[in-house]
């Protein structure tokens, strides 16, 4: 499947979050998804951060025909058992793709039974594949690093 180009994401952070920990303070990080390529975020873990945590972090993902959604889901890591899932943000392309760049911009959270609960600000940046690389890849001709 061809590539359509590059997507950015600038994962900034939330606020608001469903604290999960009863006893401390929350862990979170946040595993990105799009199309068949995830990424994980650093554990957002100094103090006092909580369900308020900061991460500034880039991530790339290679988008082909298809790409419709970035699904963010937030878990709070845990030492002594399995992770807690905290929430999700679904966030759709169709703007990025049009326009190119989306600065950073709230999405809001979604809990297990639908609720929302906090928001997570995301930045988004589009960059479409040059147009005759993609004619020469499926026409068979030299490839980028061939030279």
């Amino acid at each position: 499947m061809p590539t359509l180009g590059t997507l950015e994401v600038l994962l900034v952070k939330a606020q608001g979050l469903h604290n999960t920990d009863f006893f401390s303070k929350m862990d979170p990080y946040a595993l990105l998804k799009c199309q068949t390529q995830e990424h994980k975020s650093k554990v957002a873990s100094i103090a006092d951060q909580g369900s308020n945590p900061e991460w500034n972090e880039k991530f790339v993902f290679k988008l082909s025909e298809g790409a419709s959604d970035l699904i963010i889901r937030i878990m709070d890591k845990d030492k002594f058992s399995a992770d807690d899932f905290v929430g999700e943000a679904k966030i759709s392309l169709k703007a990025v793709l049009m326009e190119g760049n989306i600065p950073p911009t709230p999405y809001s959270v979604v809990l297990l039974d639908k609720t929302y609960c906090g928001q997570i600000k995301v930045g988004l940046t589009f960059t479409p594949k040059a147009k005759c690389y993609e004619e020469r890849e499926m026409e068979g001709g030299w490839r980028e690093g061939a030279l």
